[in-house]
């Protein structure tokens, strides 16, 4: 247990941060499943585009957030991209 004034203050903002990450993850995952899952239904390409855009833009901004590192969610961005580009042909 923490035994500062400081610690306790870093412990309870710690969990609140921990709590805001986890839900901003969450939603990231969800985005990256939906296009997987739309991918290997073999759905329109204006859909996949749809699909791609948001899960790219809910990765850059978890990098640029510090919720993932940024070359994590360069490696994802362009294996989605990757699936994208193999199921449209």
């Amino acid at each position: 247990m923490a035994q500062h004034k400081s610690a306790e203050k870093r412990a309870r903002s710690n969990a609140s941060k921990n709590v805001r990450n986890r839900a901003y993850l969450s939603s990231v995952r969800t985005a990256i499943k939906k296009l997987r899952t739309a991918a290997a239904a073999k759905e329109s390409e204006e859909k996949l585009g749809a699909l791609f855009t948001q899960a790219q833009s809910l990765l850059a901004r978890a990098a640029k957030r510090n919720i993932i590192h940024k070359n994590n969610a360069s490696r994802r961005i362009g294996r989605l991209a990757q699936l994208i580009k193999s199921t449209t042909r």
